[in-house]
């Protein structure tokens, strides 16, 4: 009977252990790498430096430091790093301090050719970036070469993985041009593989006539980073490109991402400035517009 009692006491110890592992060990894992809407957490909010170009020419650690006092979670790079285009660590080093984390990076293929892949990808990888999206690609929306971004795609999602990064592509208007009875867009989503990232740009997908919500839906997982941008349709009236003040259903596009797309981080993108506002200026409004949807839910 004690030998019983030990057994039990033993089996209850290394149940506990089990549990425990469970919950640090490869349960912690899992969560990791859950996507935020699995949890019920909001994407973080990042700024395309796009939107400030000439401001990040000009001044880099005075504009990042700038963006950081709005309130950003992070940065997504365009090409322009200032003084640390040859020293990803310092960069890394002066984005910590700003609390600034990189949600992602736009480079076009070229970096990734076979000169460029290793050195692109040590780049990035000291940042702590695994998104890297091409931003452009006339290829994309000609009907003889759209074979051939999909196959690009394809071959560096696979090259990327085993380096725990992502390849993406971010579209334009001209993607959701008529393509085999669909669009360029549905065309190269259905095509290439899952983890190849759907960066959508919301403001061109209404531009072009389109719902980004639906995309979102029609795609599942795909969009870990979505651009959060207005591009009013021609014939909108008494509406600005800010967030907030345009045309776009910006809650239900927050509940998509959030619970079908698999969507990391919403990033600001503003590419036009009304009312003689300046960058920067535009950039505040638009990420408080923003804020005041996700503050909601």
């Amino acid at each position: 009977m004690r030998l019983t009692n030990v057994s039990m006491r033993l089996i209850s110890m290394i149940g506990a252990i089990v549990i425990t592992l469970g919950l640090y060990g490869c349960g912690q894992n899992e969560s990791q790498n859950q996507s935020p809407n699995e949890k019920g957490i909001a994407p973080q909010v990042s700024v395309q430096l796009w939107s400030v170009k000439d401001e990040v020419k000009r001044d880099f650690e005075g504009t990042l430091t700038i963006l950081a006092d709005m309130g950003f979670d992070g940065v997504e790079f365009a090409g322009d790093f200032g003084k640390y285009s040859d020293d990803p660590q310092a960069l890394k080093g002066f984005l910590d301090g700003l609390g600034l984390k990189v949600s992602g990076a736009h480079i076009p293929f070229e970096k990734l050719n076979e000169q460029q892949f290793a050195d692109t990808v040590a780049f990035y990888k000291a940042l702590g970036c695994t998104s890297l999206i091409v931003p452009y690609d006339a290829r994309a929306f000609d009907p003889q070469q759209i074979e051939a971004v999909v196959a690009d795609l394809n071959r560096l999602s696979e090259k990327l993985a085993p380096q725990g990064m992502k390849i993406g592509y971010h579209n334009h208007e001209k993607e959701f041009n008529d393509f085999q009875q669909s669009t360029y867009w549905d065309y190269l989503a259905q095509n290439t593989n899952e983890n190849v990232i759907l960066q959508q740009d919301v403001g061109w997908t209404t531009y072009a006539g389109k719902d980004p919500v639906e995309y979102v839906k029609r795609y599942p997982g795909r969009t870990f980073t979505t651009h959060y941008k207005v591009k009013l349709p021609d014939d909108a009236q008494d509406k600005l490109p800010l967030i907030g003040q345009d045309t776009i259903d910006w809650p239900s596009l927050i509940e998509a991402n959030m619970s079908v797309g698999g969507t990391h981080w919403l990033v600001v993108e503003q590419e036009e400035y009304p009312n003689d506002l300046k960058p920067l200026e535009a950039v505040k409004i638009s990420k408080q517009g923003l804020m005041e949807y996700l503050e909601v839910r």
